[in-house]
């Protein structure tokens, strides 16, 4: 009986080695684009889930200029349009799998955009890795906002009312003040997503993405070889991820550190 894994089988692995490379390139490329996209989008959404723009605030009164304690007009008084778009877009985003989003972003929507059909490097199709990316960015953005919004709560209150005793506006309290120390907070979490979506972006090869995935399925339809090519992929998604992950608990360690003296 033949043993689950063969070893004769690398060496027809090899001469494929140059896919896994332009792979581990493509998902590296993935991970920070998303990133990046991710974390912009975040910001603009716990802006909005913390913002206080309620346009039916004066429905709120009664005709004697009281507050309304109950029933519908004083509940509309309350209502936040920013807030509650920002909530919706990221209930959805979390509860559905990133497959179907992806599916959706790239079959639905750019299936009505046209995008430049060129290859970047010689080898990343523009038009697969551009949809792969929004998709990512867009799940990414659901998730590092709660970690952003939790960040930016995390400041002390005083410090906000320290600002507006100096004249500060609310834009440059949040610019000068507020943002900086809560990014520094959050690093290691937004880090910690970067690793995510390096093993994350493993199914964009659903629609094209010349990933390491990718590279497993055109390894397996010219050798009708998987489980080596698996093996290969599973090697370097650790290369990628375990000392990015060590790396990312050296710094928090340093910067807790540093908070403590």
């Amino acid at each position: 009986m033949d043993s689950f894994i063969q070893l004769e089988n690398f060496p027809k692995i090899a001469p494929y080695a140059e896919l896994f490379w332009q792979g581990t390139v493509v998902t590296v490329l993935l991970a920070l684009f998303t990133v990046v996209i991710g974390f912009c989008l975040a910001l603009i959404l716990a802006l909005m889930r913390m913002s206080n723009l309620m346009p039916f605030r004066a429905l709120g009164l009664d005709a004697d200029g009281h507050p309304r304690e109950t029933g519908f007009l004083a509940a509309l008084s309350r209502f936040n349009p920013l807030g509650f778009i920002a909530t919706a877009y990221v209930e959805i985003l979390r509860s559905t799998p990133v497959l179907v989003q992806i599916f959706i972003i790239y079959y639905g929507v750019f299936s009505i955009i046209d995008i430049p059909k060129f290859q970047l490097f010689g080898f990343i199709r523009f038009d697969r890795f551009i949809p792969g990316v929004v998709a990512l960015g867009m799940n990414s953005g659901a998730y590092l906002c709660e970690i952003i919004r939790s960040g930016i709560q995390s400041i002390d209150i005083g410090q906000t009312e320290a600002a507006r005793s100096l004249g500060l506006s609310q834009k440059q309290n949040l610019r000068y003040i507020i943002l900086p120390q809560a990014i520094k907070n959050i690093l290691p979490a937004i880090a910690n997503e970067f690793v995510v979506i390096i093993k994350e972006s493993a199914v964009t090869y659903t629609i094209g993405v010349q990933d390491i995935m990718s590279a497993v399925n055109a390894v397996r339809g010219a050798t009708f070889i998987i489980i080596e090519p698996l093996l290969v992929a599973t090697a370097i998604y650790f290369c990628l991820c375990f000392p990015t992950s060590k790396a990312i608990a050296y710094v928090e360690r340093r910067m807790s550190r540093g908070d403590k003296r």
